[in-house]
């Protein structure tokens, strides 16, 4: 664990004393070594599968994964990041891969917390970096106010959750994941067990997030760079679905009359975020309101409490991080190209650009869910549990896996097919680098596929 965190944390001043000439060549090539080997996170050979540092840090078959995750993604960053950074003078180039590997020790530490207190510190301090890079690096004039939204949703909502915390140390005189873990206490008995349990997981519903507290999420991917889109897509989402399944084991058992508010709202967002998608005209904004429709199906899982729901919203956040941050990519590179989001204005690409129409079709696909995608044995574990717990659940979820295939195939046939406008006649060719970081994106998807055990977590 600390042959990650200790040279991730020592890239910070590497970014800041590196000749100008080799700053990102060196950053991207340290950056992707540590990647590899965060891969033998994956060896866990203890009985509880847990990996234990310190006593306040651990690695565990729930954690593992989105640690790896996030480690592969800070090189993809790094790399998709060159073209928009390419006229700003060297110092804030500096400041931005600080930034990057500021936001990458810090995730990096959040997933391997072990005490909640620690947690909860480590949760609030991976706003600043995001903020600073929302704030700063963003395309348009709205970003101040989705910087503004991004961070009083997310402090407003984990305002609760501290005090939780704070009862639960005050209770059990410690706040040990695994001590709770293994303990199992009930709920407190009291009448303000309900509030308990709604200020757990309030802040964690908001960064998921949960349908009616998704606000923040579509204007803060439309005001981001390519880098902080891809990471708020791929691993800030999955704070919030971590996060979730951590403080459930202290929840037990869920209060049956508040829970069916908690699963409708998901349920009937996973509906509305998919019609939404439907009458997009920003590219930006469909992929963001789809991945609102994909955690709602975590969200779901998380609060069922099966094996085989936990199994499925793992198995999802971890597909879901592989797919939507090269989709934010490719929408990146139409972007740098025709200098405009507007579905309408960049039809017809598939002749400028035939190999990227390849790049749009497979992650489409994989967005779909498509056999024999990772997407489809997470989406089909979760729906499979929902059933379970109730039947009619099946209506609303295969309506929304129909809505899904349906968006994904009209955001493809909106950018690639279709008369090209005389206006594009001179595009710049694509470069190889935004071929390698798709590339780089799709070859870990297609591992998993031949082995999902892998980010399946504790409960397979």
């Amino acid at each position: 664990m600390l042959k990650i965190i200790i040279p991730t944390a020592l890239l910070m001043p590497s970014t800041l004393l590196l000749s100008p000439n080799i700053l990102f060549l060196t950053t991207t090539l340290y950056s992707m070594l540590l990647a590899i080997i965060s891969l033998t996170l994956f060896n866990l050979p203890m009985l509880l599968k847990t990996l234990n540092t310190t006593p306040y840090f651990s690695c565990d078959t729930v954690s593992s994964p989105l640690i790896t995750l996030s480690c592969w993604l800070l090189p993809l960053m790094v790399l998709a990041s060159q073209n928009h950074l390419k006229t700003e003078p060297i110092n804030r180039k500096r400041t931005f891969l600080l930034m990057l590997v500021f936001l990458q020790t810090a995730l990096i530490l959040t997933f391997a917390a072990s005490n909640y207190v620690m947690f909860y510190v480590l949760f609030e301090t991976t706003l600043i970096p995001t903020l600073v890079i929302i704030t700063r690096w963003g395309n348009q004039a709205e970003r101040l106010n989705a910087g503004l939204y991004f961070l009083f949703y997310t402090l407003a909502s984990s305002l609760p959750l501290l005090i939780a915390l704070l009862y639960l140390n005050n209770k059990y005189l410690h706040t040990s994941m695994e001590l709770l873990f293994l303990n199992q206490p009930e709920m407190p008995a009291t009448n303000s067990n309900y509030m308990f349990w709604l200020a757990s997981l309030l802040a964690f519903m908001v960064k998921l997030p949960l349908y009616g507290l998704h606000l923040w999420l579509p204007k803060a991917h439309v005001e981001a760079p390519i880098a902080g889109s891809m990471v708020l897509a791929a691993i800030l989402l999955k704070l919030g679905g971590y996060g979730l399944i951590r403080i459930s084991s202290v929840l037990t058992p869920h209060p049956p009359s508040r829970v069916f508010p908690i699963m409708i709202l998901p349920l009937w967002g996973i509906l509305m975020t998919s019609s939404i998608c439907l009458r997009q005209t920003d590219l930006k904004a469909l992929i963001a309101y789809s991945s609102v429709s994909h955690m709602g199906l975590v969200i779901t899982a998380i609060i069922v409490q099966t094996p085989w729901s936990l199994t499925g919203a793992v198995t999802l956040m971890g597909a879901h991080g592989l797919t939507s941050s090269p989709l934010f990519t490719l929408a990146n590179t139409n972007y740098e190209r025709t200098h405009t989001r507007t579905l309408i204005l960049v039809r017809g690409l598939q002749f400028a650009f035939p190999l990227t129409t390849t790049w749009w079709l497979l992650i489409n696909l994989t967005n779909m869910a498509m056999p024999p995608s990772i997407n489809l044995i997470g989406e089909l574990l979760i729906i499979s549990a929902l059933f379970n717990w109730s039947s009619y659940t099946i209506i609303i979820t295969g309506m929304g896996t129909l809505i899904t295939a349906v968006y994904s195939m009209y955001m493809f046939l909106m950018t690639q097919r279709g008369k090209m406008s005389s206006q594009f006649n001179l595009l710049t060719p694509t470069h190889t680098r935004e071929h390698l970081l798709l590339l780089l994106h799709l070859l870990p998807m297609g591992l998993l596929i031949v082995k999902p055990t892998l980010i399946s977590g504790l409960f397979a």
